[in-house]
């Protein structure tokens, strides 16, 4: 079975009105089943994605967080290639954009 092309770790940059948020992405598929973690390394948090799909290059998934606020996430979003793009929201608040790349090499996990 060839490797899933959203598997690997991706660092993504959510644009929100409380300033840039970073957050670093790992995707892993094993049997066919995609699961992930979201990485705030400046807040000391890791969060496992729910609700996590994918539809050919869109994936679309859910998180909870606890900091810089307590949120419900909904993300949104196209990968091409090595580039990820699309929107985060959370609740009634406006939409974040959200972008995020492949670092040139995957640290360990």
């Amino acid at each position: 079975m060839a490797p899933n092309p959203v598997e690997g770790t991706w660092n993504l940059v959510i644009a929100t009105p409380i300033g840039k948020q970073r957050v670093v992405l790992v995707l892993t598929a094993e049997q066919g089943a995609l699961s992930g973690v979201a990485r705030d390394e400046r807040h000391g948090l890791e969060t496992a994605l729910t609700a996590l799909t994918q539809e050919g290059e869109r994936l679309t998934w859910a998180q909870s967080v606890t900091k810089p606020m307590r949120l419900n996430l909904t993300f949104d979003v196209t990968v091409d290639g090595d580039r990820m793009t699309g929107k985060a929201t959370a609740g009634r608040l406006p939409s974040s954009t959200v972008t995020g790349h492949r670092p040139t090499t995957d640290p360990p996990v």
